[in-house]
C-alpha cells in the first residue's frame, strides 16, 4: 500500500536518515537518483528486496557511495520489504544530499 507522503532526507541523531526504494534482480548494482517521492533508487544484483543478502548488498554500495564504514549504516525499517528507512552515522544530510542528489549525477 503506497503512502502518499513525500519522503526527505533528514537529519537523524549523530548523522542523516533516508528512504531507498529498492529494485532487485539488475545486472550491476548501483545508485539510480533521487524520485520525485524523494525516496533514493538503487538497483541491486540480489534476487529479493527483503533478504539478508540484498541488505547486506545495499549497506555496502551506500557505504562505497558516501565513503563511511558500512558499520556505519543501520536499516532501521523495511529491512523485509524493497521500501527501506537507512540511517548513516556520522554525516550530515547536506553530505547525502550532495552525493545523491540531482545535481551528483548518481
Amino acid at each position: 500500500m503506497p503512502l502518499n507522503r513525500k519522503f526527505e532526507i533528514t537529519d537523524a541523531k549523530g548523522g542523516a536518515a533516508f528512504t531507498v526504494r529498492v529494485v532487485t534482480r539488475s545486472e550491476t548494482s548501483e545508485l539510480v537518483g533521487i524520485q520525485e517521492d524523494g525516496m533514493l533508487k538503487v538497483r541491486l544484483k540480489a534476487s529479493s528486496a527483503g533478504d539478508q543478502a540484498a541488505n547486506e548488498e545495499l549497506v555496502s554500495l551506500l557505504a562505497a557511495e558516501l565513503g563511511v564504514g558500512a558499520n556505519k549504516i543501520e536499516i532501521v525499517a523495511g529491512a523485509g520489504a524493497r521500501d527501506k528507512l537507512v540511517s548513516v552515522e556520522g554525516i550530515s544530510t547536506a553530505d547525502v544530499e550532495a552525493r545523491f542528489g540531482p545535481a551528483s549525477g548518481a
